[in-house]
Order: structure tokens, then C-alpha cells, then sequence
């Protein structure tokens, strides 16, 4: 059995103390031998550091790093790690715009290191078997929607409004990794109408059309003012029956009969993402898609903005 590797967490917000350290602790392919962030403390007695340099100044060995921070200040921490020979976990969204992306995937393959751009709603428990259920048919339209409350879901974040932040496209980013991973055809934005409040940099709530490469329409509905219950579906209609995927991908059902339930939190993914850096580790590859994130910068490039009224939380 090889050693474990060992893995520093880098930005201690709400994601890192929520999810990745259950999953971190519970796998025995990771040792977690540090943190990092501006703020905050040590995590059970753990070395603490306020950013990467201190880490890599203070002799603690690592072997990697899990990057939680905003996606608009990652490129240069994630730069500073790979050029430290560190593999590197990239929360989603993996950057702020694409070409950073693209340039750490060039920058870890240069370096020989392991470079994972993570998208965890993939890991949900309906997602595979909705890719294998459509690979036999034929989709003639699919319908996304993902309604939620910012308020509930990124209490305090305003770094979600900035420039850069993604505002709905954050959690809609999500739907957009399950849809590609699930659709059997490429599809691309026709028509984007984004509101973004007068107050903020970053849309609130967003239409988007899309059309696959036959031609079947897509159509996604955003809104992060959702009150009452909260939408994370993705329906597909297909020539040998309608899917649909709810909850964030964790429960899946054909034609109303419920295929695959799962009874944990929304956001259980996490152990199965743990599970593919340690394997791309160990495999010295990297896994970084881009395609996700492609289609929000396309919605950005293509959409309409609309000013709407002030967010104020």
C-alpha cells in the first residue's frame, strides 16, 4: 500500500469545512498536513498558514493541495503550487476565465504534475446512470432548471457579485456539468438574457437557450431568488421516454418510476471527487474539462444584460 498523500487545504470558507474535510478525513489515500487562508485557525491542532508562500517556507512536506479560495485569485496560488511540484485540486468553477484554466492545464503538464479541475455534481449518484440511459436514445429536447436562494446557499459571499464571481452562474455551473456529461451531443448558447441587480457586477438569475449539434433545443432557467423549495432538475425528453434527474443529480426517475434515490445531502458528491484526484495522482495524469465553464463564458459573450433591482442581503 503506498503512503498516503499528503494534502494541504488552501481557503477555509464555508465549502472547505462543509465538504471537503469529511471527505479528506475519510479517505486513507489523503493525510491532510496542513491549512491555509487569510483568516480563521488551525484545524485540530493542524499548521496553520495565511497563504501559500508561509506553507512553502515553513518545511511542512506536501505532496498537494486543494484549492477552495474564489476563483478570482486562484490561477496565481494554483501557479505557485505547480511550480512547487504540488498536484493541484481545483474547486469549482476551476478559474475565472478560461484561459487561466488553460493555462495551469499547459503549466502542470510542463511540470509533470497532476492537475484536477473538479466538477462535483457529476459525482451525484443519478448522473452515470442517466448518461448510460441516454446513450441508447435519442434526445429531442432537455429543459434545465436550477432555482435557489443565495441567501440560504452563499450567505455573505460578495465575492459572488464581483467581476469574475459567476453570481448564478456558480451554482448553475453545476447543472452545466451534468449536462455535459450526461447529453450525448455537443450543444451550444443560441440566446442569453442575463439580469444582473444595479448594485452588483454579476447576474441573479439568467435565461439561456441552447441547441445540440442535431438540433435539439435546450432551455436553462437560473434565478438565485428562489424562495420556498429549491429546483436543481434536469429533464430530458428522448424518443424512448422522458428522464429526469432532481436534486442536484441524486435522484433519478424515467417516466415518473424512480430509478436511483439518494437520501443524502445535496452536496454528498465530494467523497467520489477525493476518490479521482488520488487516481490521477497515482496514475500521474490530469483531468481538467473545460467544457462547463466554455458554455458559461458563451452565455456571457452572447448574452443580453438586463439591469434589474438592487441585491441587498
Amino acid at each position: 500500500m503506498s503512503a498516503p498523500i499528503r494534502l494541504a487545504l488552501v481557503g477555509m470558507g464555508k465549502i472547505a469545512h462543509d465538504q471537503h474535510l469529511p471527505a479528506i478525513q475519510a479517505d486513507d489515500d489523503f493525510e491532510l498536513v496542513a491549512t491555509v487562508s487569510r483568516s480563521g485557525e488551525a484545524v485540530n491542532g493542524l499548521p496553520f498558514f495565511h497563504d501559500v508562500q508561509e506553507l512553502a517556507d515553513s518545511g511542512v512536506v506536501v505532496d498537494a493541495v486543494a484549492l477552495c479560495t474564489p476563483p478570482q485569485v486562484r490561477r496565481s496560488i494554483a501557479q505557485f503550487c505547480i511550480d512547487r511540484g504540488w498536484h493541484v485540486f481545483l474547486e469549482k468553477p476551476p478559474g475565472a476565465t478560461l484561459a487561466e484554466v488553460t493555462a495551469l492545464r499547459d503549466a502542470a503538464a510542463a511540470k509533470g504534475v497532476s492537475l484536477f479541475a473538479s466538477w462535483h455534481s457529476r459525482y451525484a449518484d443519478g448522473v452515470e446512470p442517466a448518461r448510460a440511459w441516454l446513450a441508447e436514445r435519442e434526445v429531442t429536447s432537455a429543459t434545465i432548471t436550477w432555482r435557489e436562494d443565495v441567501r440560504v446557499w452563499h450567505p455573505g459571499q460578495n465575492w459572488i457579485w464581483e467581476p469574475g464571481g459567476f453570481g448564478v452562474f456558480d451554482p448553475g455551473i453545476n447543472a452545466l456539468s451534468i449536462a455535459t456529461r450526461i447529453l450525448p451531443r455537443p450543444f451550444f448558447v443560441e440566446t442569453a438574457e442575463l439580469d444582473v441587480p444595479s448594485n452588483r457586477a454579476s447576474p441573479i438569475a439568467a435565461r439561456v437557450t441552447f441547441r445540440d449539434s442535431a438540433g435539439a433545443p435546450i432551455e436553462m432557467d437560473l434565478d438565485f431568488r428562489q424562495e420556498g423549495p429549491q429546483h436543481w432538475d434536469i429533464e430530458v425528453v428522448t424518443d424512448g421516454g422522458t428522464l429526469l434527474l432532481a436534486k442536484g443529480g441524486s435522484v433519478l426517475t424515467i417516466d415518473g418510476k424512480e430509478a436511483v434515490a439518494h437520501d443524502a445531502d445535496l452536496h454528498g458528491e465530494y467523497p467520489g471527487l477525493y476518490h479521482r484526484f488520488a487516481a490521477i495522482v497515482h496514475a500521474g495524469v490530469a483531468d481538467v474539462d473545460v467544457s462547463p465553464l466554455r458554455l458559461v463564458a458563451d452565455a456571457f459573450l452572447r448574452g443580453r444584460h438586463i439591469a434589474v433591482e438592487p441585491f441587498v442581503e
